[in-house]
């Protein structure tokens, strides 16, 4: 009793010295600030980059407000007082008892960290003063992005929820986002430069420092039948943007030339170069890739640079010089890496590591002459045959959404950026249009301090962009939906009844949402996902409800006759409408988003440049069942001759995955059906997972499961388009244990996964030769082989497939199908 007394009395007297505190400032605690009638004030001799600071400070706010700050030179009498400015301008701009109150709260050397700033909230009698002191001209725009990020603004109010008080600068020193204005792109070949202005000021409200935009010139058509402008006068406009916002202009510039060891294309390279250079009116950064896109082989590729830097530093001379060594083979990694051992050349200023990277980022690190610094190419923009994929998507999500759908990932983006943090010096983030809209704003956040909280992100996000409400919904409604979204990716969508609760969610904040609101683009990104995803999950319900109906047809055959059971088969199969307000809801989103932001969510509708580029609108009513491939069945079966030999098949049919008692069938892709697959080097275990989550997130020790370059509609067996596949070098694991050692076992293997095709090895334990390498005949290809009985003698089989060891690229090829392990009895 005695020590609860003492602590009782302790808080007490705490909480009596924090009120005494917040009266003798005037301070309350936690006390709303109303910020409708502020006066900003800012030097009139700011220059251009502070000023436009000012001018985005109250644009965004009148924008939702409706309500104009008043801008001042000098500081007045007034409720509020927004004080902007260099961090040696801030006393100018503040009264004598403001001044003394701000200066003895001003932090301390940390206050000439780059791009920082402080902002601090001073009360006196009934005024308050925000005071927001950049330690340089870039501190002062991101200072205004953070207040714009805490303010609560929506027509005719603007407040804020408690004092601040930060003092804060960047970890990484480039936070950039990439900006492809280019056919292949699912957004922006259809902006305006003021469009591309509005982005740069909304990435740059959450700390994004850099735009770097593809040259005209890449692996892609040379226009767009959507440019509303020609290539290069977009550039230009951008460009001018950035140097308006005081940020960084990159130019991201592939090698596109067949051959470099040819002068003469060396010479027209160069000269097509420097009319680039010469047009734009700042560069910052060149960054070259020396693969997706480019083919160049490091002897000749580091030539071509060092001509380019030359004339680069002609029109530009304090731009810096970047490169990549994506899409080498091994013996190109070699190379490279001995190259810059013994050059050292000084032309490059540092390295960049992105998709296509055979040698990871570490062993990149470890190999790269310390004195040049390493950046991230990370893809944002992409969840299957991409550098950060999900590796156990379900089927049904990966046919219908797609390689490039809307993609909100806080949870894997902030895993992914701190995996890779201690190893580079800032980021780019490859991105192919909006669909990765908050996968920027998590990178950037994260640049800024990769201890940043992607929830908090989130509600700055919802805050910022759609209010502090959604009708009578606090907005931090829509930042938890955006992390549903991601856990909607999660485990097999059969059982998945979140799903459904999350489009509830979504639901819910549509009937509540203003008409603004509705019309918002980054509001009809989430409604599209959270509508397509629970509308594939319906349609998956009623797919495989009538195959099951449809095999329970054929398994009545001998009593009812092949032809009946069949004809009840293909009844079982028809399609009916499933969830038709869902389908109609996402069909007028997808044009609103269209119409509003330019997202090309259909190849023929809006003009996207083809499926796998974010038009997954084209896939919606995609097939989630086997009924093309068993209507095929069907057909072929019927013309059979006798009802002996239909009855026959028939059984097949029914049997087809059945590797008989004993046996073991695998259906590898389908992470719900591939309990003999080993699915990382770190573990022995072979259990399948159904976690997108991985410690290893460019999968280069994960097994991968993924989707072939077709569609069940195209009468393929799913079983055969989804597949397994490790990257690279490392092997492609199955282990089977508790074998019968008396047992004489074969293996039928399905090959089947992207069109292209690489040799592929099978090995068993690590030493018997199952089959030399081989190619694919045709796709998918099925075959059958003899396991030795020596592979099984001690009761288990590691089976092994491998591709030809250094190739570069992407790192597929390696893709499996299905497997059996028959018995022979």
């Amino acid at each position: 009793m005695k020590h609860f007394f003492l602590r009782n009395q302790t808080t007490v007297r705490l909480a009596v010295l924090l009120l005494l505190l917040a009266v003798f400032f005037n301070r309350p605690l936690h006390a709303e600030l109303s910020c409708t009638q502020a006066t900003v004030v800012a030097s009139p001799t700011a220059n251009s980059v502070e000023a436009k600071a000012v001018s985005v400070l109250r644009e965004e706010e009148a924008k939702r407000t409706g309500v104009e700050w008043p801008l001042n030179a000098h500081q007045e009498i007034a409720t509020v007082n927004i004080i902007v400015g260099l961090r040696g301008e801030i006393p100018s701009l503040l009264a004598s008892p403001w001044r003394d109150a701000w200066q003895s709260l001003s932090p301390s050397s940390s206050t000439h960290e780059p791009e920082g700033f402080s902002i601090e909230t001073l009360h006196r009698t009934s005024s308050t003063t925000i005071v927001i002191a950049g330690n340089d001209p870039r501190g002062v725009l991101f200072g205004v992005g953070y207040l714009l990020r805490k303010l609560e603004m929506e027509h005719g109010r603007a407040t804020l929820a408690a004092d601040l008080h930060v003092t804060t600068a960047p970890d990484s020193p480039v936070r950039g986002i990439q900006i492809g204005y280019r056919r292949k792109n699912n957004t922006y070949d259809a902006w305006t430069v003021a469009q591309f202005d509005q982005q740069t000021r909304d990435l740059a409200i959450f700390g994004n420092n850099t735009i770097q935009v593809i040259a005209p010139d890449s692996d892609d058509a040379a226009t767009s039948p959507l440019y509303p402008t020609p290539a290069l006068e977009t550039l230009i406009g951008i460009c001018k943007s950035t140097i308006a916002y005081g940020l960084d202009f990159d130019l991201y510039y592939p090698e596109m030339a067949k051959d470099y060891s040819n002068p003469m294309q060396v010479d027209a390279e160069l000269k097509k170069a420097e009319a680039l250079f010469r047009a734009l009116p700042h560069i910052d950064a060149l960054y070259i890739p020396g693969g997706d896109p480019g083919h160049t082989e490091p002897k000749y590729l580091l030539p071509v640079v060092e001509k380019e830097a030359s004339i680069l530093h002609k029109y530009h001379p304090k731009a810096t010089v970047w490169l990549s060594a994506q899409g080498f083979s091994a013996a190109w990694y070699s190379e490279f890496y001995s190259l810059l051992k013994t050059q050292q050349p000084d032309f490059i200023t540092g390295f960049f590591v992105g998709p296509q990277s055979r040698d990871s980022f570490a062993l990149q690190r470890a190999m790269i002459p310390a004195r040049y610094p390493l950046q991230a190419y990370p893809d944002i923009g992409h969840v299957m045959h991409a550098q950060f994929a999900l590796p156990a998507w379900d089927p049904a999500f990966a046919f219908s959404e797609g390689r490039e759908p809307i993609d909100p990932r806080p949870l894997g983006e902030k895993e992914i950026y701190r995996t890779f943090a201690p190893l580079h010096h800032g980021f780019i983030a490859y991105s192919e249009g909006v669909n990765d809209d908050v996968n920027k704003v998590l990178w950037d956040q994260l640049g800024w301090s990769s201890s940043a909280d992607p929830m908090q992100t989130l509600r700055d996000y919802s805050r910022y962009f759609l209010g502090p409400h959604i009708g009578k919904l606090n907005s931090d409604a829509f930042a938890r939906g955006l992390m549903d979204l991601e856990q909607n990716w999660n485990g097999p969508l059969l059982t998945h009844s979140s799903v459904d609760s999350t489009l509830l969610d979504f639901s819910t904040m549509e009937e509540e949402a203003s008409d603004a609101q509705k019309q918002n683009w980054r509001f009809e990104l989430a409604l599209y996902r959270a509508y397509y995803d629970a509308y594939i999950h319906a349609r998956l319900i009623d797919a495989t409800d009538r195959e099951e109906r449809a095999m329970a047809a054929i398994r009545t055959a001998p009593s009812i006759g092949s032809a009946e059971a069949i004809r009840e088969a293909r009844e079982a199969l028809m399609s009916m409408p499933v969830a038709a307000d869902l389908q109609k809801r996402i069909f007028s989103l997808a044009d609103a988003l269209f119409h509003h932001v330019g997202i090309q969510l259909s190849v023929q509708k809006y003009g996207a440049s083809n499926i796998e580029r974010g038009a997954n609108l084209d896939r919606i009513d995609v097939d989630l069942n086997d009924r093309a491939w068993l209507t095929q069945r069907y057909d072929s079966i019927s013309r059979l001759a006798t009802e002996s030999e239909r009855q026959a098949e028939l059984v097949k049919l029914l049997h087809y995955e059945d590797p008989g008692p004993g046996g073991y069938y695998d259906d590898l892709g389908d992470p719900t059906h591939e309990p003999h697959l080993v699915l990382s080097s770190s573990s022995s275990s072979s259990s399948s997972s159904n976690s997108n989550s991985s410690p290893d997130p460019q999968l280069y020790t994960t097994t991968v499961n993924g989707i072939a370059d077709k569609i069940p509609d195209d009468g393929l067996r799913i079983s055969t388009l989804t597949y397994a596949e490790t990257l690279y070098d490392k092997p492609l694991e199955m282990r089977y244990q508790n074998l019968d050692p008396k047992e004489h076992y074969h293996l039928r293997v399905t090959y089947g996964g992207e069109d292209y095709t690489l040799p592929i090895r099978l090995v068993a334990n690590d030493t018997v030769e199952i089959h030399a390498p081989l190619l694919r005949k045709h796709n998918p290809e099925i075959l059958e082989f003899d396991i030795p009985d020596s592979a099984i003698a001690d009761g288990t089989l590691d089976l092994k497939w491998t591709r030809p060891a250094g190739i570069g690229g992407g790192g597929r090829g390696l893709q499996v199908a299905e497997v059996w392990l028959i018995p022979e009895h």
